[in-house]
């Protein structure tokens, strides 16, 4: 299955953002990585600045860039503001509602859960990270699942919260109330660039 396997802090560093999550590299080195890391030349042209931005998205959704550029495409074709659109399309990707319902603590622990048969969408296992979730659709742990340390581990650990999601506890299931707006999602992306750059 398609999906980055490089190295995380590198690309962390390289956004000087923890992208995958808490990165103790991160910390000790905030600047970008290789031998100029620390000289580099601040100023950036245009395309970099919107080339930086749409790796960025990449990277936080775990998508690559054929499946971005389709995700682009749709969210073109739909009425709206198409930036907005485009995060809309990446938060309602099952393993990324397997994320923000707290059951996996990252997107690629999230996407391992999917792959591995252990999620289930409206009753039905769905083994595809990039399943579309649907407002109304019921996201839950499958039943053999529901001991599984990691899960459990996430559960109690997990402390965002996120208001266009509903998790029940009792159920471990979860549902998606509405399509997040701009406001709530917080991952600091400005969609607009993208935008440009696709737009070019």
């Amino acid at each position: 299955m398609a999906r980055y396997r490089g190295p995380q802090s590198k690309i962390a560093r390289r956004f000087n953002e923890p992208i995958f999550g808490p990165d103790k590299a991160l910390e000790r080195k905030n600047y970008g990585p290789g031998q100029h890391g620390n000289n580099r030349r601040s100023k950036k042209s245009e395309y970099a600045g919107q080339l930086a931005e749409k790796q960025k998205a990449k990277y936080t959704y775990g998508i690559l860039e054929k499946q971005f550029s389709n995700l682009f495409k749709e969210a073109t074709r739909r009425k709206g503001i198409t930036g907005e659109i485009l995060l809309q399309l990446c938060e309602t990707r099952l393993d990324n509602i397997v994320y923000r319902l707290g059951i996996a603590p990252t997107r690629r622990a999230a996407r391992q859960l999917v792959t591995h048969r252990h999620i289930t969408v409206n009753g039905q296992i769905v083994n595809i990270p990039s399943f579309a979730v649907y407002v109304g659709d019921t996201v839950a742990v499958r039943e053999k699942s529901k001991s599984l340390e990691v899960i459990t581990n996430s559960l109690v650990n997990s402390t965002e919260k996120c208001e266009y999601v509903e998790w029940n506890s009792d159920l471990m299931s979860g549902k998606l109330l509405v399509l997040p707006q701009r406001e709530q999602i917080s991952e600091n992306i400005k969609e607009q660039l993208i935008v440009e750059l696709y737009s070019k």
